[in-house]
């Protein structure tokens, strides 16, 4: 048995191309820079098969490398059958705030519970979830995926659901920093522009992240979206490369701690910064402690290969404490002892009265986002 290479976690996370790790990608997530691996529905087919390709991942480094998925509910769940409960869309969870608050949060606990318990089972550690945006009914990209337009609901149904993946051991990623709901465009596609004033983002979609919310999340992700009327810098850039909103606004008026994990550096929205190297480099000078790097094997083996940044010891230490280092309990030891458990039964059935609205979500194609009328900055100028 090969024992696992001993080095810290560093500030890139990668993908895979399938169910199995490749020779290449073995060697990919050996290298120093790696620090954590991103899963997408292409890398499960089922509950048996994603215990071991984690287990690979795991056996190769130590401390382990992060794994990861975005995994929030409705029509962003990438794990599906076989070990997975169906979970609702977050807009669901705030219908029922609608109708009694109380019930709301109840599901919303039981929703976060359900959703942590099942990845911590098959060795996931982290989800990218939940979603903070306001629910403007704006932004196909976040559509049902937000709560609620209330930022005092957001917040409270988020902070049941942070609780919820806390009983499993799971810390909550919050995203979009500072709000994607605004806006139409979506910055997988286009470069998003939100024309507002900072006191209406701060008194609007920030308030999620100021209360206390915000000192329960282990990790934040920025959006990729460029608010120039909020942000005083002579060139603004999307949040996930400003200074400003990084280290001014969410470290410091925030006091945020946790880790901050940019969005995937090969969106449309990330672009604006330069090639792949120009892109890490911006995201990383900015605050951000780690960088995704999705569905572009050649740009990720590109970035690994000129990327050369100076170790940060406070980035180290966050990267170092996002996860438990204790044991799991023999309950979240694997799905058939998770079934058993009667904390996860009780949940799973609550989870299952939710009334989902999911089949009902803006579908996301070509055309329809074609159709979309967008504020944004085009690539080419």
């Amino acid at each position: 048995m090969t024992l696992p290479v001993s080095r810290p976690r560093g500030p890139v996370m990668i993908d895979v191309a399938g169910t199995v790790l490749t020779e290449d990608e073995r060697a990919h997530l050996l290298d120093t820079l790696v620090g954590g691996v991103i899963l997408f529905a292409r890398n499960f087919t089922g509950s048996e098969q994603l215990r071991a390709l984690a287990a690979d991942i795991r056996a190769l480094r130590d401390p382990a490398l992060l794994i990861a998925v975005d995994h929030e509910g409705g029509r962003v769940q990438r794990f599906r059958g076989d070990g997975f409960t169906r979970l609702p869309s977050m807009r669901s969870l705030g219908a029922l705030w609608e109708q009694d608050h109380f019930a709301a949060l109840d599901a919303a606990h039981a929703a976060g519970f359900v959703l942590a318990a099942e990845l911590r089972a098959h060795g996931v550690d982290l989800s990218f979830a939940p979603v903070l945006d306001l629910d403007y009914g704006a932004c196909r990209a976040i559509g049902n995926r937000a709560f609620h337009r209330d930022p005092q609901a957001v917040a409270a149904l988020a902070q049941a659901v942070v609780a919820g993946m806390a009983q499993a051991g799971m810390g909550a990623i919050g995203k979009h920093f500072p709000g994607h709901g605004f806006v139409e465009a979506d910055s997988h596609h286009d470069v998003p522009v939100d024309s507002r004033d900072f006191d209406t983002l701060w008194n609007e979609d920030i308030a999620p992240y100021r209360h206390r919310l915000g000192r329960q999340l282990a990790g934040v992700m920025p959006a990729h979206v460029i608010y120039p009327k909020a942000d005083p810098g002579p060139a603004p850039q999307p949040a996930g490369f400003s200074p400003f909103w990084l280290k001014e606004v969410l470290r410091t008026r925030l006091g945020f701690q946790g880790v901050i994990f940019s969005d995937d550096l090969n969106m449309e929205g990330a672009r604006v910064a330069g090639d792949i190297v120009g892109r890490a480099r911006a995201a990383y000078a900015a605050g951000c402690d780690m960088l995704l790097v999705c569905n572009r094997p050649d740009l990720a083996a590109e970035l690994l290969d000129r990327w050369a940044p100076v170790p940060d010891p406070e980035n180290l230490a966050r990267l170092a404490s996002i996860v438990p280092t204790v044991a799991c309990p023999a309950w979240l030891a694997d799905p058939f002892a998770l079934e058993l458990h009667p904390a996860y039964v009780q949940a799973r059935q609550a989870v299952a009265a939710i009334a989902d609205d999911a089949g009902t979500a803006p579908a996301m194609t070509a055309a329809t986002i074609g159709e979309q009328r967008t504020e944004m900055l085009r690539k080419d100028g």
